[in-house]
């Protein structure tokens, strides 16, 4: 199985109703297969010359390589952020079964 077809997606998002709502909506368009949202996450980052502190909501996004800009478009369309964070990386290994799934999942 060639798993460079896989990818896992980063995004922040203001809280854990908008990361809600971008995870609902992507699952119903099979932009991905799953998505994990780790609430109340500390962030500190530079943004317009001042460090900022937030509290954020992470959306974690197993998904397919070949839909990303179109899952990019999507996160963007529902995003409150004016630079949101969309991250992909690349999984090197996975579990044969686990990777058919998300195969699966994202035609």
């Amino acid at each position: 199985m060639d798993n460079s077809r896989y990818i896992i997606v980063f995004v922040t998002a203001k809280d854990s109703k908008e990361a809600g709502k971008i995870a609902g909506q992507i699952i119903a368009k099979k932009l991905a297969a799953c998505v994990s949202i780790i609430s109340n996450i500390k962030s500190v980052y530079l943004w317009k010359q001042k460090v900022e502190r937030t509290t954020e909501s992470l959306l974690l996004i197993k998904t397919r390589k070949a839909v990303f800009g179109k899952l990019k478009k999507e996160i963007k369309k529902l995003h409150s952020y004016e630079v949101p964070e969309i991250i992909a990386l690349g999984i090197a290994q996975g579990e044969a079964k686990y990777l058919n799934w998300i195969r699966q999942s994202v035609p």
